[in-house]
Formats: structure tokens, C-alpha cells, sequence
């Protein structure tokens, strides 16, 4: 079947889905979903239609970002919008399935809110909900929206219009100028203008070429790559296409941790969903153009997201990265010219060529064009995916669409960009989120994780979390790199054991530029910035570490102790029942003592202890 065949086909089960007598029903079925509990709620959902004996129509999809949520069900009644059901359980989805469907009560107090035409009264639209109302989905533009296995589902999206625009309509040049204007910079944490490395690669001589997607997301916290590969895989595959197109490639080749299983089997079905329709192969809709794509899965090494250490390992070679020039754009993949961009600037390429690049560039600011995509977790209120303009405040974001910190504890700093990145705190919460702002606060943009922490987080201990992570990461083909960041992790972890010393904050910083100034790649040269940043934002922190041998945030054990008020004890002996290892005694209704000796720091007692006595102390 060709294209025209296929979107014929497409918009016609699009208009039967829409016309369909039963309800539709969507479950979240991501990674993130899964985890949830999205499978027991799918099944919960066929064995509540079995019992009622009724007929509908359900349909897997990808993460919508309402991952605070999760699991999700959206049913759809004929004439109605969509209704979003979150945080379900088994027993409530039946409740819920047998409610609507048999009684035709939507449960208001029980939905999220609805997503179609119009609306139903006592539930919020999707829209008009605090972490949807203002973003801008443009690589999310399917996600959780579209059956992600199903080529028909995008088509009649609107997939594969940029594709069949491109090869029948512009030139290799327009279409590099069309991406010139919509200033797209590459996604993926370096932020290089998109147009300038397909020209680059474009120009170069000779006639094999390749297009490769890193969608080795490795950052801790950070999931909007995976999200949009198992969402919406063929957006991806059109972008790539599209490049291949512009650049004169004729093979495309995915590289994607192994990790991440969903999304690599949904990229295979599309692809070979695609090659079936004629979107992959010779002659790609009638034209000359002709381009393939692969995928292979990389072993998890953290340095793979580097370009060169990518290409390395694609190459069979160990993953490690090397000097630039030659840049991949001149001698990349077995020395041919490479273009490599990340999920999410593909994503964004199939928008930009149908809406124009002065559409996109209409968005952000004049040095950070268009929208990105960030993945909130840590301790927030409402953690999940957005897609919002660039230049939006760190502010807008966390308390905004976030709704700021769980518990209603105080915030104490977001860290961007990874384990390579850097820690931002409370007193630059209004710094615009746009490449040249994050970077002046010493963190960077990245691929767009943000970790958000609260009061409850030392820093010390949080920087010592992030460099474990970059120095097992690291390739070892930079000695300051391998020694280094090994170094600075034994001095972290001596404060954080209550033996840090005079003089141990100057060294760090000291060993961090070394590391920098002597780092092939990113993984090196941005390893102390959590360090750096968490020194020169909360230098008391380690000041307390080493000169009081305290921790603030109670958090290093080394540092801490517990103990119970005499004055507040009521002698509940709540404490006593609860403690693992029995370091609490006393007699009931008379003040308890913890004894030290015993004490392994792990908090049970805090936390059992009644609020209104408040009897136990950490300090």
C-alpha cells in the first residue's frame, strides 16, 4: 500500500473512531504508566467490559506528561469529550467503567478533566488545567493523544505531510534555510544550531552519508526522549527522513539505551510500519530520494551520549570519546560525513517545515527560539513531562505548572543538566529558562531534566550523588577525568562521613577546573559543575561539614544524632515498638531515652512519633 493509499485509509478510521457508537477508551501505557499500575488497570478494564457484557474500543497510548497522574484512563463517549480519569486503582476503574457506562455518571469528583469538543460540568478542560494551560506541545504534539503502534493514527495526525512537502515541493537548500529561520538549536544539551551541522554535512563531498538520533538519554530525572519514542515514534522517523532529505543521507540509524525496551520495540514496529507504506526504501512517495533506518541498542555507558563516543560504539569500538575536528559532520560514522541530532530536534522538524520556521521562531527569545521540553521530578507536586516557550522563569515552572514542592516545604534548588550540570537555588528562581540565562547561573540547559529539591536535601551529599554517578560513567581515557573525579568523590564522601578538613573546599574547586581544562568531552568538563555550583550557592553547607562537623539538613548519619525530649515525652512507647533495633527504653507513660550506642540513624522513631508531642529531636 502507498501513502496516498494509506492516508486515504487512515482518515477513514479516523472518522470511524470519531463516529463510533461504543466508547472509546485510552489507557497511558508508558514506561512511567506501567510503573504506575497501567497494566493491572488494562486489565481491570477487559475484565469490567466482560462482566457488563459491552462492547468498546481500547487503545494503548504513550505519556500525555500528566505523570503525577498515573496510571491514566481517558474514556470518550459518542457526542462527548474525552473524560481523564488519574491515580486509579483497579477496583476504582471498575467503579468508574460501570458508573459511565451504565448510569451514564462521569463520577465528576473522580476525573482529572476533558480533553475534545465540549465539556462536562464540574470537570476542569484539559487545557485549562495549571500544568497544561501554559505550554506549547510541539514535540509532545501526539503524546498520550495517538495509538503510538499505529501508522493510520499518525497519518490521519497529519504525519508524513512535512515528508511529502519536502520531496515534492522544496529543495535540499529551502528546506536547510526553513530551518535556518526557525532557529531550531539541537535539543540534546549543546544547543548547536540545527541548520548549520546539516549544511555542514551536506557540503561535504562524497555520497554516503548518515543521519543518526541519540536517544541514549542518561540523565537521572530526565525522560522526555523515552517519552516521545514511545508516544509518538514516527515523529522521529520523519524528522530523520526529512534530514536525510536535506543532507543527501540515504541511511538512518537510531541509537538507543538498552533500558529502554518500550520504546525501542515501538520504533521497530514503526519502522517497519513505514518501510511497508513506502515511507522507508527507494523512491520514498514517487521521488528519487531514498533512505533507510536501524536501530541499535547501546549497553548504558553515560558517555555514549557524547557524539563521538556514540559513533565509536556504533562502530563496534569501546565508547569513548576523541578529538574534534574532525567534526562527525566531516568524518563521522566509518569516517563518512554523520549528522547527529537527539529525539527531540527531530521531533520538532516535521512542525517547522508544515507551519514554517517563522512560526516556531515566533516562540522563546531572540537566542532561544521555539519551545523545549522539560521532565519535572524530584520533590515536586505535580512531576511529569512539559513542553513549554523557551525564556518561561524557573519560577513559572516549578510553582507554575509544578505546583510547587511537595508537603509544602520550602524549595531550596533545581538542579539542570544532569549529573554534568549544575544546582540553581531559590534566590535565582526568576532566571529565564533560555540557554545563555541557565548558563550564567553555572548549570546549563541540557537535555532538559530538572530535579527539584527541597529543605530536607543536603547539598553536600546531593553533589557527592551526581559525581559518583559521572566518575562510574566515566570512559577513563582522560586521566584528569578518571583520576580526578575520583578524587573529588573521596573528599565528598569524607565530609559527608564527618572527616572533611581545612582546606578540603579549595582543593575541590582546585581538582574541578583541572578537570575541566583537561576533558576531551562533556562527560569530563561538566563533572565538578554540581559540585562547583552547590559550593558557590550553599558554601555553608560545607563549612558545617567540615568546621562544626554538622549537617543542617539532617541528612549525612555521620553527623547527625537523635534524641528524645524528657520534657515532651508522654511515654506512648510508640517509638519503642517501632524502633528495629531496639535502642529505645523506658517505662510507659514516662519519658524514653535512645541509646547512642545502638542507634543506627534510620528515622523510624521521628516519624511514628505523634505530631502533637513532637518528642523526638535530630539535630
Amino acid at each position: 500500500m502507498d501513502y496516498a493509499a494509506m492516508k486515504a485509509k487512515a482518515n477513514r478510521e479516523w472518522n470511524f473512531l470519531e463516529q463510533l457508537p461504543q466508547p472509546l477508551i485510552h489507557i497511558g501505557m508508558g514506561t512511567c504508566g506501567k510503573a504506575a499500575g497501567a497494566v493491572a488497570v488494562h486489565a481491570a478494564v477487559k475484565q469490567t467490559l466482560k462482566k457488563i457484557k459491552y462492547l468498546s474500543r481500547i487503545i494503548e497510548v504513550g505519556c500525555i506528561g500528566l505523570c503525577y497522574l498515573e496510571p491514566l484512563m481517558a474514556i470518550r463517549k459518542p457526542g462527548k469529550p474525552f473524560i481523564y480519569y488519574g491515580n486509579l486503582s483497579p477496583e476504582k476503574t471498575e467503579e468508574i467503567l460501570k458508573r459511565y457506562i451504565l448510569e451514564d455518571d462521569p463520577s465528576p469528583h473522580l476525573a482529572a478533566c476533558t480533553l475534545g469538543n465540549g465539556s462536562i460540568e464540574g470537570i476542569p478542560k484539559f487545557n485549562e488545567l495549571p500544568m497544561i494551560k501554559p505550554q506549547v506541545r510541539i514535540a509532545l504534539r501526539n503524546c498520550g493523544l495517538i495509538d503510538p503502534e499505529s501508522i493510520r493514527d499518525y497519518i490521519a495526525a497529519g504525519g508524513y505531510r512535512a515528508l511529502e512537502k519536502v520531496v515534492s515541493e522544496m529543495t535540499p537548500l529551502q528546506l536547510i534555510e526553513e530551518i535556518k529561520v526557525s532557529g531550531l538549536r539541537g535539543r540534546g544539551g549543546a544547543g548547536f544550531p540545527t541548520w548549520f551541522k546539516w549544511n555542514a554535512t551536506r557540503q561535504e563531498p562524497g555520497r554516503e552519508k548518515y543521519v543518526i538520533c541519540n536517544a541514549d538519554e542518561g540523565d537521572p530525572g530526565a525522560f522526555m526522549d523515552r517519552s516521545v519514542l514511545e508516544g509518538d515514534p514516527h515523529s522521529v522517523l520523519e524528522g530523520m527522513l526529512v534530514a536525510g532529505y536535506a543532507i543527501g543521507a540515504q541511511t538512518g540509524i537510531i541509537y538507543a539505551r538498552a533500558e529502554y525496551p518500550l520504546a525501542i520495540r515501538r520504533l521497530e514496529i514503526a519502522i517497519q510500519q513505514a518501510r511497508e507504506v513506502g515511507m522507508l526504501g527507494s523512491r520514498i512517495m514517487g521521488s528519487d530520494f531514498a533512505f533507510n533506518i536501524s536501530v541499535k541498542q547501546g549497553a548504558g555507558a553515560f558517555v555514549c551520549g557524547e557524539e563521538t563516543a556514540l559513533i565509536a560504539s556504533l562502530e563496534g569500538e569501546r565508547g569513548m570519546p576523541r578529538l574534534k575536528p574532525p567534526f562527525p559532520s566531516q568524518r563521522g560514522y566509518w569516517d563518512k560525513p554523520t549528522n547527529i541530532n537527539n529525539v527531540e530536534t527531530f521531533a520538532n522538524v516535521p512542525w517547522i517545515v508544515n507551519h514554517g520556521g517563522a512560526a516556531f521562531a515566533a516562540m522563546g527569545t531572540e537566542d532561544s527560539k521555539g519551545t523545549k521540553v522539560f521532565a519535572l521530578a524530584g520533590r515536586i507536586k505535580r512531576g511529569g513531562l512539559l513542553e513549554v516557550p523557551m525564556g518561561i522563569t524557573l519560577r513559572d515552572i516549578i510553582f507554575g505548572l509544578g505546583g510547587g514542592i511537595k508537603d509544602d516545604k520550602e524549595f531550596k534548588a533545581v538542579q539542570m543538566g544532569g549529573p554534568s550540570g549544575g544546582c540553581i537555588p531559590a534566590t535565582l528562581l526568576d532566571t529565564p529558562v533560555d540557554y545563555k540565562s541557565i548558563m550564567a547561573t553555572g548549570a546549563f540547559m541540557g537535555s532538559g531534566g530538572m530535579v527539584v529539591v527541597d529543605a530536607t536535601t543536603c547539598m553536600v551529599d546531593l553533589a557527592r550523588y551526581f559525581l559518583k554517578f559521572t566518575q562510574s560513567e566515566s570512559c577513563g581515557k582522560c586521566v584528569q577525568c578518571r583520576i580526578g573525579t575520583k578524587r573529588m568523590l573521596e573528599i565528598l564522601e569524607r565530609l559527608c562521613a564527618g572527616e572533611g578538613k581545612t582546606g578540603d573546599i579549595e582543593l575541590l574547586l582546585s581538582l574541578g577546573n583541572e578537570i575541566k581544562e583537561g576533558s576531551l568531552c562533556g562527560l569530563g568538563q561538566g563533572a565538578p559543575n554540581p559540585v562547583a555550583t552547590t559550593i558557590k550557592y550553599f558554601r555553608h553547607e560545607y563549612e558545617a561539614h567540615i568546621n562544626e562537623k554538622k549537617c543542617p539538613a539532617h541528612q549525612c548519619k555521620a553527623l547527625i544524632r537523635y534524641y528524645i525530649d524528657p520534657e515532651k515525652c508522654k511515654g506512648c512507647t510508640l517509638c519503642v515498638k517501632k524502633c528495629p533495633v531496639d535502642c529505645i527504653s523506658g517505662e510507659k507513660k514516662k519519658a524514653h531515652v535512645i541509646d547512642p550506642a545502638k542507634c543506627i540513624k534510620c528515622g523510624t522513631c521521628l516519624e511514628v512519633c505523634p505530631a502533637k508531642f513532637s518528642a523526638v529531636i535530630v539535630e
